[in-house]
């Protein structure tokens, strides 16, 4: 099995990296749309590509556990190592916290969750009415939620910085750091 080195990152990290990556850029634009212009048809979709990726993001995050953080494609000074750790790690968790507090805020809140037709937890409808559903613990689902509100634009933030910092280092460092996360080897 190959591990990132100086001048290549494994193709497990450049795969998982930008799978995660895009499909969480295309989660955040989605939930923006949904929530700004009350698009409900679309939240299906949203609940089950966001349930699908925590699959994807826990094994990435083992990955970059188990792997290590990758080293410098050059140095530069303390406060953009800093700067560059602190993105990172708001990444990651957020790659494990956007899905999970989605499903708190859905399931927590009687929504159930589908994923593709195929009922993961059922809607927890009302005796009373069974088009209504009823949340199962409502505190937890709107703690969810709100987690879940905060940290997209926290991530949005995030992704911002580390889109800027990939763009610096290519156009402006020429180090190479972009290069690996492509797949391609620098040089020394």
């Amino acid at each position: 099995m190959q591990y990132d080195s100086h001048n290549k990152f494994a193709t497990t990290t450049v795969f998982l990296h930008w799978l995660v990556g895009l499909t969480i850029i295309g989660l955040l634009a989605t939930g923006i749309y949904m929530s700004e212009n009350g698009v409900y048809a679309l939240y299906p979709w949203h609940k089950a590509i966001g349930f699908i990726i925590l699959f994807v993001a826990l094994p990435r995050v083992i990955w970059r556990m188990k792997n290590g953080w990758p080293i410098a494609a050059a140095n530069y000074k303390p406060i953009e190592h800093k700067l560059a750790s602190i993105v990172h790690w708001v990444l990651i968790i957020a790659t494990l916290m956007m899905p999970i507090s989605g499903l708190m805020a859905s399931v927590l809140g009687g929504h159930g969750l589908s994923v593709f037709g195929i009922e993961v937890f059922a809607p927890n409808y009302s005796v009373d009415d069974p088009e209504k559903t009823l949340p199962i613990n409502y505190e937890l689902s709107k703690l969810g939620g709100a987690i879940h509100f905060y940290l997209g634009y926290t991530v949005i933030v995030a992704l911002s910085l580390h889109i800027a910092g990939a763009l610096k280092h290519h156009i402006i460092d020429k180090d190479g750091t972009l290069k690996r996360m492509l797949g391609k080897t620098i040089s020394e």
